[in-house]
């Protein structure tokens, strides 16, 4: 195309003493071949011609074409001196912008031609009056065809976009429109591929985006909160989560935190509410639960947000949601028309808030147990009791889920699991919680499934620190024996030593190990019996964990329940059976012998463990004769 100069000077006015100017004379000016006339002609469309009336701008683009277009925003562009160089960008930009209302200009090649330009104008022309309408043609161009996006991303404008969004008026038109041009781009590419290329710039966006959550009261504040969810709950976020990592905290954080609070303390719309949850929990996953009770400044610097105001409004949230969710949930599983599309999907995205919804809980769960741990300085007494006093209502909730669940013969479910899982992280800290209902519950939970467990497992895990704890007293063990808990707990014990994922973090193994021991201890009082093949699996198992790990600890806590154990059977019993073997006992003997050998190496919280394997051994040795010459030996 050809990038000659305009010579003209552009007429604001009509000539004194005409009519009013109407479409036909402008595309007679237009159709002239003169540039002056083509640019009067042009300055009439911008005084009376309407952004809605498609027809009329395309009869309008059409006379004056795409080739003159181009080079009067070439010539605006232009170096050196030119008086009307301003008011050739400004009536280009305008007149561009206007033409895009029509989509099919929009979409073209010609316009499409003109992206790199206009974000040249930008990033030279940042404080200049047509910024607006730059905007304006990027978004429309944008929004009209995939390949508009395309050009705009490989024009390098999401570094200019980067670049002027943290400028821009808070909540004005411009910030507005570039949130559209965000939310296409996030919406028609892939994310990996946009911080592969963008990272550093896409973080200084998501600082500019949480200003404007924080500060703004009108629906762009909203439009903000999607903005943030959608970069920031992306699968292939990881990388720009580190990089925002890197950014002072007390900015972009503090705003996500400051926005999240405005919104759930005011009344807004429950999707809303849901919105401002799920970008809590990314903030708490990046971050740790420590950013819930983070002072907030509030605009008022005299009245600023107590440090406790997010945690409390987050987990009265989560409740709230968490009792509406389960109660649909649990009607379109048992209630609603089944094998239908639309049940279906509703069913997926409930699992999914829910999900959302108990992760903070947990969270939370978890920064109680902190502040415990650390003599509660991080929350006030008063805090701590609205927080339990909440969880306890969540707990009968998410409780009373799964006693419909089971009236159904429902045991399957990753929801199902999920539940037992807050049950379970709450009962760790709390296990006298909700006893009756939790007892009664019991043996149901322990055969809870995941959507891809063919036996329960997960579920076994997540109530273990609870099991380990009840099991103290003989009231727990009785209702886990009743429910034939032990044997559940008996084959995730086998499966957590049989794994060397597990063999490497021992915490579900020596929570297991003291579930068994405490039951064992209490055998006669809660007239629990074992059979031979659980004796069995269980000797194999503790063999198997014996050899391999060195560390004294955990041959302790195996020697004790192997010493336990013993009292069941003999020697001769075991050897009797075609699924035991010599090899095995031999393994236990010599990991009983060096137990009773090394007191010396006990430390004293495995004290208790050693008292257990020496009178043990007191009691049965004449059933098992050749132990005494491994210990001898």
């Amino acid at each position: 195309m050809s990038e000659e100069k305009m010579s003209a000077e552009p007429s604001t006015e009509p000539e004194q003493g005409t009519q009013s100017p109407n479409l036909e004379d402008c595309l007679k000016l237009l159709k002239g071949e003169r540039d002056e006339q083509r640019l009067a002609g042009l300055l009439l469309v911008t005084k009376f011609c309407k952004a809605e009336d498609h027809s009329s701008l395309r009869r309008v683009y059409d006379a004056v074409g795409p080739r003159f277009l181009y080079r009067l925003l070439r010539t605006g562009m232009g170096s050196g001196f030119n008086e009307n160089r301003d008011a050739y960008l400004s009536l280009s930009i305008t007149v561009l912008a206007a033409f895009c209302r029509v989509p099919d200009i929009a979409s073209s090649e010609d316009m499409i031609l003109n992206i790199p330009l206009v974000l040249e104008v930008i990033s030279t022309q940042s404080g200049s009056s047509v910024l607006q309408e730059c905007y304006e043609f990027l978004y429309l161009v944008s929004a009209a065809s995939g390949n508009g996006i395309t050009r705009f991303c490989e024009s390098e404008g999401i570094k200019i976009l980067a670049s002027q969004m943290s400028a821009l008026q808070d909540g004005s038109h411009v910030m507005e429109l570039s949130f559209k041009i965000l939310q296409l781009i996030l919406g028609r590419m892939s994310f990996e591929i946009i911080q592969n290329n963008d990272l550093s710039d896409i973080s200084v966006i998501v600082a500019a985006i949480a200003r404007q959550f924080a500060v703004l009261h009108n629906s762009l504040k909203f439009e903000a909160l999607h903005l943030l969810n959608a970069i920031l709950t992306s699968k292939d976020s990881t990388q720009l989560r580190d990089a925002l990592r890197l950014h002072p905290q007390d900015s972009w954080s503090t705003n996500i935190r400051t926005g999240i609070i405005a919104v759930l303390q005011n009344r807004v719309a429950p999707a809303e509410r849901l919105q401002a949850l799920i970008l809590a929990e990314s903030m708490v996953s990046m971050h740790g639960e420590d950013w819930l009770v983070s002072q907030v400044n509030t605009n008022d610097a005299r009245d600023p947000a107590s440090a406790d105001m997010c945690l409390l409004l987050v987990l009265e949230q989560s409740r709230v949601e968490i009792a509406v969710l389960l109660n649909e949930l649990a009607y379109l599983k048992y209630e609603a028309p089944q094998d239908t599309s639309a049940t279906a999907e509703a069913i997926f995205t409930k699992k999914h808030n829910v999900a959302v919804a108990y992760s903070l809980v947990e969270k939370i769960i978890k920064l109680i147990s902190n502040v415990e741990e650390n003599d509660g300085n991080l929350l006030d007494e008063g805090t701590l009791t609205k927080l339990i006093l909440q969880l306890n209502e969540t707990i009968g909730v998410v409780l009373e889920y799964l006693e419909d669940a089971k009236e159904h013969g429902q045991k399957k479910g990753d929801d199902l699991l999920a539940s037992v899982r807050i049950i379970g992280s709450y009962l760790a800290e709390a296990p006298l919680a909700c006893k009756e209902k939790v007892h009664d519950l019991l043996g149901y939970m322990l055969s809870i499934e995941g959507e891809d467990e063919q036996r329960p497992f997960y579920s076994v895990c997540f109530l273990l620190p609870m099991l380990s704890q009840i099991t103290m007293k003989i009231e727990g063990c009785k209702a886990l024996a009743s429910c034939k808990g032990l044997e559940a707990v008996l084959d995730c014990f086998n499966k957590l030593v049989g794994s060397n994922a597990f063999l490497e973090d021992n915490g579900c193994i020596f929570l297991a190990c003291d579930t068994i021991v405490n039951l064992l201890l209490k055998k006669d009082k809660v007239h629990m019996m074992l059979d031979e093949s659980a004796i069995v699996r269980l000797l194999k198992a503790l063999a198997y964990w014996s050899d391999s790990t060195d560390e004294m600890s955990s041959m302790m806590m195996a020697s004790s329940i192997c010493a336990l154990v013993f009292e069941y059977t003999s020697e001769e019993a075991l050897l009797n059976r075609p699924d035991f073997n010599y090899s095995t006992l031999r393994t236990l003997y010599l990991l009983i012998a060096r137990c009773l050998t090394s007191s010396e190496q006990v430390t004293k919280e495995d004290m208790d463990l050693s008292e257990i394997v020496s009178s043990g051994f007191s009691r049965w040795a004449h059933r098992y004769p050749r132990i005494r010459e491994t210990v001898k030996t």
